[in-house]
């Protein structure tokens, strides 16, 4: 079997309704005369001289990604698909005279070498997670977003068992409330990714404050690449962490992994290197006794699917993000929609992935625009008068009101 081609599906995604966006609103004015937001999702297929097929799902940067699979294709056209490992590593070496991976190579690999999975498992007419060595368990948990007690209950009602909220401005108080609405009975993450981010000693006295709410995880309570903060977060506090969405293949997770400074690894399922690396990393990951719970915030629905058959195959699976009613259009992207049931998926037993995308509902939401001003002022993420210096990192002014409300 041969490679022929590689072909790019760009789409407008409708915007998660910020009642059902576990952040503090978004901004995103102007970015389509259609669609209200700026995510773009971005799925790509591999054609083979036998008829096989295989899709994908790139995430990250899609606008820019989808121009870096297009510069990629010739190395691919002529190869044998089978030979996923071979594959990987050469697009690796061909990309890193540009610099070591980042969000496009990263988000680019990672479609690619998820066609190639599903263009196995079909050839093979097996399901991916037989090839990834058999099945751990037949469904997968997921947990979804909530920023208020009316939006937790609604998904309580719905059977599923967790939740994350986020957001900087007022995080303690958004837990408690959470937390009184749905009792103890529900599983509460939260995650502090700004911005701006907060600073190590900040985040530990927020992280000692939401102690007695035993969360799930706090994720990304500073930014990704202070990894000594995290090493003091995790001395001041007996909290579970989470991180990793940001970061690319094994060596970009290897050191929160070796130097166990997470309890839950989060590699992004559209841009963290393929299901190739989501392997290596859930064995690097199992080898600390660290937890894989994949981001999957911004993904479109393939990418979901193969989560899904990662999560089935790995022993620290833990949870899966879901935002299932985020856009009516989720369920038109993708044939055939995955059913959840009190809160858990089941492991789709099709050859390959077990998907398809919709060409022609993808094709009405051409892209118009993927950047964007992640929060508005009246957010209140930033200290007061500070929103136009848009930093990256912040300390808290007013301490005593923000750490005691």
């Amino acid at each position: 079997m041969k490679i022929t081609g590689i072909r790019t599906f760009l789409m407008h995604a409708g915007q998660p309704d910020p009642s059902k966006w576990a952040s503090d609103e978004r901004s995103g004015e102007g970015a389509s005369t259609q669609l209200r937001g700026t995510r773009n999702w971005l799925f790509l297929k591999i054609d083979t001289d036998e008829g096989i097929t295989g899709i994908g799902e790139c995430s990250g940067w899609p606008r820019v990604i989808e121009t870096a699979i297009h510069d990629l294709a010739p190395l691919l056209i002529g190869e044998d698909p089978a030979h996923i490992e071979r594959l990987w590593q050469k697009l690796h070496i061909a990309m890193m005279g540009h610099g070591m991976l980042g969000t496009v190579g990263g988000g680019a690999m990672t479609g690619i070498d998820m066609a190639l999975w599903d263009i196995k498992g079909k050839a093979l007419g097996v399901p991916v997670w037989m090839l990834l060595g058999g099945k751990v368990r037949d469904r997968i948990p997921i947990y979804s977003h909530a920023n208020t007690p009316e939006r937790a209950l609604a998904i309580k009602q719905r059977g599923i068992k967790a939740i994350k909220c986020g957001g900087v401005a007022d995080p303690v108080r958004k837990v408690a409330a959470l937390r009184e609405a749905v009792g103890d009975d529900m599983d509460i993450a939260i995650y502090l990714h700004g911005p701006p981010w907060l600073t190590p000693a900040d985040a530990c006295r927020l992280v000692r404050a939401l102690e007695p709410y035993e969360l799930m995880w706090v994720e990304d309570p500073i930014a990704p690449d202070n990894l000594e903060g995290y090493k003091r977060i995790r001395d001041a506090a007996h909290v579970p962490l989470a991180a990793g969405e940001r970061s690319a293949t094994i060596f970009g997770e290897r050191e929160l992994i070796e130097r166990e400074l997470v309890d839950v690894i989060q590699p992004d399922t559209g841009r963290a290197g393929g299901i190739t690396q989501m392997k290596k990393i859930a064995a690097m990951a199992e080898a600390h006794h660290i937890q894989m719970a994949p981001h999957s915030g911004s993904l479109g629905p393939v990418a979901e699917y193969a989560a899904l058959h990662l999560l089935a195959a790995i022993p620290n699976a833990l949870i899966l993000e879901r935002l299932d009613d985020d856009w009516d259009g989720r369920r038109r992207t993708i044939v055939p929609h995955p059913e959840q049931v009190d809160g858990l998926i089941a492991v789709p037993d099709a050859p390959g992935l077990g998907c398809d995308i919709d060409e022609e509902f993808v094709a009405r939401f051409p892209s118009g625009g993927n950047v964007s001003v992640p929060v508005p002022e009246a957010a209140g993420s930033y200290n007061p008068g500070t929103y136009n210096e848009h930093l990256y990192v912040q300390t808290r002014v007013a301490r005593r009101s923000y750490f005691n409300r």
